[in-house]
């Protein structure tokens, strides 16, 4: 795999920005890593962070080029701060740049696939959040969407974080004004339901020690509801990186990958 450190300057955020790079490199003598190649570009995965992380992350704390590796899937992995993927109130506009600015720049700086059927988000917390953001308010984009011990209600948080609600309404506004607003997860997948959008393949995953864990199993029940199919999986664990490390081999295994050509 190469790896890349890009920086470039975001017209939406008015600042240069940081973005981590992953793509497929052939390899045959590379000690302990056999790398696959494509003779045709690669499948893409956007890897969102959580709430006190950066585009680093996903490299430190787990194996993910190496998980990677064998399937020939790209990686990019954006900061989007401690933003909520949202185009913040009183701050910058990064579902702005997450949502459009920041898949046209890797285009045009990298060669990956930018067929839907190739592209794929996932996130862990704050990223699970962001990742099922894109996939319902831009489904035809995704062929796939992952969270992981996903923050799925900013409402809920803020409620049950009273020290933050500052933070939050830096974010957001007024919180009231989240419900059926672009920032609503349960709004946007109803509106996909009504509307019969086709939605990407969906993973969810919390571990049953999690403080979001009751939230999962809400947002669970409300796709549910509404007839969604989707691939729920939970095991003991909390909200930390060795639950994470096991679970993004698990999605990265879900993909609905073609067979390199």
């Amino acid at each position: 795999m190469a790896f890349f450190e890009c920086r470039f300057f975001s017209e939406s955020l008015g600042t240069c920005v940081s973005v981590n790079v992953v793509l497929p490199q052939p390899t045959l003598n590379q000690i302990g890593l056999k790398g696959v190649g494509r003779s045709e570009d690669a499948p893409v995965m956007y890897l969102l962070h959580g709430l006190s992380d950066d585009e680093t992350i996903w490299i430190r704390r787990t194996s993910v080029e190496r998980y990677a590796a064998q399937y020939g899937l790209a990686l990019i992995m954006p900061d989007a701060q401690r933003s909520y993927y949202t185009d913040m109130v009183h701050g910058q506009k990064f579902w702005t740049y997450v949502s459009e600015e920041l898949p046209q720049a890797m285009q045009s700086f990298f060669r990956f696939s930018t067929r839907p059927e190739d592209t794929y988000v996932a996130g862990l917390s704050m990223g699970g959040y962001g990742a099922f953001k894109l996939a319902f308010n831009y489904p035809e984009r995704f062929a796939a969407a992952a969270s992981l011990s996903g923050a799925f209600s900013p409402e809920h948080l803020a409620s049950s974080m009273p020290d933050r609600g500052e933070e939050f309404r830096n974010i957001f506004g007024e919180l009231s004004g989240i419900s059926g607003s672009i920032n609503d997860l349960y709004a946007q997948s109803a509106r996909c339901v009504k509307e019969k959008r086709p939605l990407p393949k969906l993973f969810q995953t919390c571990g049953t020690e999690d403080f979001l864990y009751p939230e999962n199993l809400r947002f669970k029940a409300h796709l549910e509801s509404l007839g969604v199919e989707f691939t729920y999986d939970e095991e003991p664990g909390m909200h930390e990186w060795s639950y994470w490390d096991r679970k993004i081999q698990q999605v990265i295994r879900w993909l609905p990958r073609k067979k390199p050509v």
